[in-house]
């Protein structure tokens, strides 16, 4: 196993985690932001020393990547990035709707053939979301969606669906469908990121430091209207 700091800042909530031997061993949070500007430094200085004052060696840094907030996503992957380059360690970028996916996983009693789809505000009726199943395994990529009554509709009729994050408490009324379930206070947060982190590691995923760019600008910048940026 391996020691990983990890660095979530997609959402309003700004939060650092360490894990060691795949358990969170330090972990601070904030959710009264968006203050990451002020806050992220903070508490990855105290996570960086909770390590080294525990003469703990960092293998890497695992950070969120989107999609989610621009501002957010900048300053949590430039962080991250200067980590790599000061320690020369690698870096894993994961993508914000697995890390969500995490508690809902290790703490929901789910049937076997349930879906999830993690969603995050992107005001108005739209939502960034994607639909996994039970494995992670993706059954939809991560898009921009305006929600009404027939969103996700080909698989609430095959599948329970469980919607959670930001984005789903607003959907409510729109997804009424039988097979539709909602979970409440599921977040982004650095101390879920760990079991996808240390499976990144195990298969040497990483990210190249100097180009590694958040999944927001890289795959929405040019198709969601300039209202969400």
């Amino acid at each position: 196993m391996s020691c990983i700091l990890h660095i979530e800042t997609s959402t309003e909530v700004c939060s650092v985690s360490v894990s060691q031997d795949g358990a969170s061993i330090f972990s601070k949070e904030d959710f009264k932001g968006p203050s990451h500007a002020t806050v992220l430094g903070v508490y990855v200085d105290e996570a960086l020393s909770f390590a080294d004052n525990h003469a703990i060696p960092l293998d890497a840094v695992a950070v969120s990547c989107g999609p989610g907030s621009y501002t957010g996503l900048r300053i949590g992957v430039s962080m991250a990035k200067g980590i790599c380059y000061g320690r020369n360690i690698p870096l894993i970028g994961l993508p914000t709707l697995e890390v969500m996916c995490v508690p809902v996983l290790l703490h929901q009693d789910l049937p076997d053939d349930a879906l999830l789809c993690p969603m995050i505000d992107a005001r108005r009726m739209e939502v960034y979301a994607a639909v996994y199943d039970r494995a992670l395994r993706v059954k939809r990529e991560t898009a921009a969606d305006i929600i009404d009554e027939n969103s996700y509709a080909e698989f609430l009729d095959a599948h329970p669906v469980y919607f959670f994050g930001n984005g789903a408490a607003k959907c409510r009324e729109k997804l009424t469908h039988p097979n539709a379930h909602f979970i409440e206070d599921i977040y982004p947060l650095a101390k879920w990121m760990f079991p996808l982190a240390e499976k990144a590691m195990a298969k040497e995923d990483f990210k190249d430091v100097a180009y590694f760019e958040p999944f927001y600008l890289k795959e929405f910048v040019a198709s969601v209207p300039k209202k969400l940026l």
